[in-house]
This record gives C-alpha cells, sequence and structure tokens, in this order.
C-alpha cells in the first residue's frame, strides 16, 4: 500500500486534535485526515460546564476553527461530514457514496448523552448538551430566561447546577437516587455537596423519583415526576450521563464492550483500527475523564510514529467542577471489597476507601479537604500497571 494513505481520525474532539498533535511531535510528514460530523472547533469539552460561570459563549469556549487547526496539526480536516460505513477488510471508509482508503484508522467518536425516556408534548424539546454545538443552542434557547429544571444530579447534572445558578438562573432538579453523585462518593461526602448546593445556590432536588413526562406550558414548561410532584420551568436539560458511542465501530465488526475493546496499544479487534477517547474500553476500563485520554493520545501518537508504546494509567483522581463545593475523588475499583474511613467537619469531608489489607484504593474529598489530593495520590495504586 502506498506509503500516501493517511491516517484517518474520525472525531475531532479533545482526543482527536490531541492525538494530532502528539502525532506531530513525531512525525511531520505522514498524512493526517480528520472526519468530523460537526464544525470542527477544538475546545475543551469539559469547559461546557463552566460557561456560565466565566460568561463565555460557544464561541468564546473555542480555541481554532477548523482551518487553523489544519493548518496546526498539517492535516485535512472536513467538517459537517458522517462517516456512514467502516469496511475493516478493505481499509475503506463510506461517506455515502464517497470512499477513502486509509492506512490506519483511529475511531476517537466520544460518547453520547444518554437519553431521558420521556413523554408529553414537550418532550422533543429537552435539551443536552455533547458538544459546543449543542451549547451554543442551549445559550440561546436559555438567552433571556429564568429558571431551568435539569434531568440528573450525577457528575454531569451537578456541574451544571452550579455553573447556571452562577449565571444568575433558578434551578431545580431531579435524581431517582438518595443524594447527589451518588455513584461517585460516599453518602456523607454527597451531602455535603449537596447541602452547599442548597444553602449556597438555591438549587431545589428531587430525590428518589424521576421525570416521567415534560408538557408545554404557556411560554415554558411543567415537569411531572413520578411520586406525582410537579415542576415547572423556562427550559429543561437532560443531564444523566454518558454512553460509549460504539455504534460504527459495531457496525464494522469491532469488539465491543461497554466501549469499543481495545488493548494497551489502543489496538482494537482489527489490527489497523485503533481508538481513544470516552468511546474506548482500554484493556476493561472506560473511563470518562480527561486525564486517561491525555495519556492515551500520547501513547497512541509514539505507537503509530513507529514507537509501539503500551498505555500506562496511573493514580487518576478526578476534579468535579462544583466549585461551591470543591470536590476531587478517585473512585475505588468496583471489584475490590472495603470500607470506608470517613472525617467530616461541616461540608468539608475526607473519605478514604481501604482494602481488607489496609491499602488505600480510593478516596473522595469536598470543601477544605481538596488540598490533600496530591498526598493521597502517591498512596494509591496505579489503575494500569
Amino acid at each position: 500500500m502506498s506509503s500516501q494513505q493517511p491516517i484517518i481520525v474520525i472525531g475531532t474532539g479533545l482526543a482527536g486534535y490531541t492525538f494530532g498533535k502528539e502525532f506531530r511531535k513525531y512525525d511531520e510528514e505522514t498524512p493526517l485526515l480528520f472526519i468530523t460530523s460537526d464544525d470542527g472547533r477544538s475546545y475543551s469539552k469539559p469547559m461546557l460546564s463552566t460557561g456560565f460561570t466565566k460568561d463565555k459563549t460557544a464561541d468564546g469556549l473555542a480555541q481554532a476553527d477548523a482551518g487553523a487547526m489544519a493548518d496546526q496539526l498539517k492535516a485535512s480536516v472536513r467538517t459537517m461530514t458522517k462517516v456512514t460505513a467502516i469496511d475493516a477488510a478493505n481499509r475503506e471508509l463510506s461517506l455515502g457514496d464517497e470512499k477513502l482508503i486509509y492506512s490506519k484508522l483511529v475511531i476517537a467518536v466520544g460518547a453520547n448523552c444518554i437519553e431521558a425516556p420521556l413523554q408529553g408534548d414537550g418532550a422533543e424539546d429537552v435539551y443536552s448538551i455533547n458538544d459546543l454545538m449543542d451549547y451554543a443552542e442551549f445559550r440561546k434557547a436559555i438567552d433571556g430566561k429564568k429558571k431551568v429544571f435539569i434531568i440528573g444530579a450525577g457528575l454531569i447534572g451537578c456541574e451544571y447546577a452550579n455553573d447556571l445558578t452562577n449565571g444568575g438562573f433558578e434551578v431545580e432538579s431531579v435524581d431517582p437516587l438518595p443524594t447527589v453523585l451518588a455513584t461517585l462518593l460516599p453518602e456523607q461526602a454527597s451531602h455535603a455537596v449537596q447541602n452547599a448546593l442548597e444553602t449556597e445556590k438555591g438549587v431545589k432536588f428531587h430525590f428518589g423519583t424521576v421525570a416521567e413526562s415534560v408538557n408545554r406550558k404557556g411560554d415554558g414548561y411543567e415537569v411531572v415526576l413520578g411520586n406525582g410532584e410537579t415542576a415547572e420551568a423556562d427550559v429543561v436539560l437532560s443531564a444523566i450521563g454518558v454512553r460509549a458511542n460504539t455504534v460504527l465501530a459495531e457496525q464494522a465488526g469491532l469488539e465491543i464492550n461497554r466501549g469499543i475493546v481495545v488493548n494497551r496499544e489502543l489496538q482494537s479487534s482489527d489490527p489497523n483500527i485503533y481508538s481513544l477517547g470516552d468511546c474506548a474500553e482500554v484493556d476493561g476500563q472506560l473511563l470518562y475523564y480527561v486525564m486517561p485520554l491525555m495519556t492515551c493520545a500520547r501513547a497512541l501518537a509514539k505507537t503509530l510514529s513507529g514507537d509501539t508504546t503500551p498505555v500506562v494509567y496511573g493514580p487518576m483522581p478526578v476534579g468535579i467542577k462544583v466549585p461551591v463545593c470543591p470536590i476531587q475523588v478517585s473512585p475505588a475499583p468496583r471489584d475490590v471489597e472495603g470500607e470506608w474511613e470517613i472525617e467530616q467537619d461541616d461540608n468539608n469531608v475526607k473519605a478514604l476507601f481501604r482494602d481488607s489489607s489496609g491499602q488505600l484504593r480510593g478516596f473522595a474529598l469536598t470543601g477544605d479537604k481538596v488540598s490533600e489530593k496530591m498526598a493521597l495520590q502517591k498512596e494509591l495504586p496505579p489503575i494500569l500497571p
């Protein structure tokens, strides 16, 4: 095969573009082609839940347009373009009727927002924010409005609740679990965050129930909950989490589990197809965070430039952007048995998860206790040694 066949990257989010930047450090000659279904602007997805706090429009959060990124990466960037099929046997992509040959393929299509199963004539008006274009639409919809109802009080829901209240909006939220961030934090830490959002930001929560329907009411909406309660809002935002985007890979016959299954070299079940970012399950790990994404981008850049480099994950605590009650969490492995040791002073919680041998395997820190993150991180074993 000609050496001029490009490495094609599907996706221009943080994973795709970071790979491109890292790859160009080692190889300035191999053709790179990026294909994206959006407008190809470079931005950091985690910043989408800080836009109202920083008073940033979508244009303000964008770092560079597709043309600038093409120049920077010495690459071609095709925007508003959908890959309709991957023919792994022939190393060929379909863009509708158009065919493209690749030398290697990198799938970096991220994760999709999980859709809330809603009834009602306003269900189709519910927003979710998964990229810069979604954020731009939401900013337009919320202009001049006062109240937002958020479906979900997990990581994404809490970040948006804090951000929107910082932007002057009234926020009400629902979650089926008993408190905020219930899948990430022990109860005491969850309650500390909930208390801060309620008392300092005025967020109203409904726990132990779900939003069943959204109905248009005047210029706004009425949200009907499973427990019979109702809430009114000007705009409804769904933030119940994300799920790896595996559709294209699955149709191509690649191995799929919770994400696109890849080994430590980020190689899929097809030797010429690689994946990284929120769509990739790396040696059993599916981590929807920035630090593993950056680690993978650096490793894959070396591998595809000829220096095969397995991914190594050290401890990777996550900062959750709820500044009213800062949070740092390193979730304990699901298959490890152990107990929490908890110290609490008001909304300042230090929770340590130790296994049966006394080894620290995870932690959750809120408020002033986040200052202990670095010291605790040093005690944790690596995620992927």
